[in-house]
């Protein structure tokens, strides 16, 4: 396991790419555009966003087992549930849906940078690594489970 690894809780990352985003929004306004229905797109992106975050937390909390994104191998059970049937990840896809909401906001293509920084960071330093535990923990049901449910979308 690398140093990085689950060091770093993902809300935590979601904050420094929101800062990113702001601060590439901030310091190259040239690139600026306007987004037409611009509040409806945000609105529907953030609800999208919190709905799959509190659905993957409600399926966590079904299940009776964690939702530490630090410790995942506390996990009691593999949860299928929920948005858990069509991503792997639900609560780090609401991340993104959040962040794509911020960058239309913030009207900048170059936003969108902050975005694939959190997904290349989750994916390396959170994803990957609770996969190697859930394998290791669960075997030949997490394995099936990661072969029919893609890991974001």
């Amino acid at each position: 396991m690398l140093s990085l690894d689950h060091k770093i809780p993902p809300p935590v990352i979601a904050l420094i790419c929101a800062a990113l985003a702001w601060i590439l929004a901030h310091f190259t306004p040239g690139l600026g555009y306007l987004v037409p229905a611009r509040i409806p797109i945000i609105v529907l992106l953030v609800l999208i966003g919190l709905a799959l975050d509190i659905s993957g937390l409600m399926s966590f909390r079904k299940a009776k087992t964690t939702f530490n994104p630090l410790a995942p191998g506390r996990s009691k059970s593999i949860v299928q549930n929920g948005p858990y049937q069509f991503t792997r990840n639900p609560m780090y896809l609401g991340m993104v849906f959040n962040l794509l909401g911020l960058c239309v906001y913030f009207e900048n293509p170059l936003t969108l940078v902050a975005v694939v920084v959190f997904v290349a960071y989750i994916t390396r330093f959170q994803i990957i690594p609770e996969e190697r535990i859930l394998l290791a923990k669960f075997g030949d049901s997490y394995a099936q489970y990661t072969r029919s449910v893609r890991r974001w979308l």
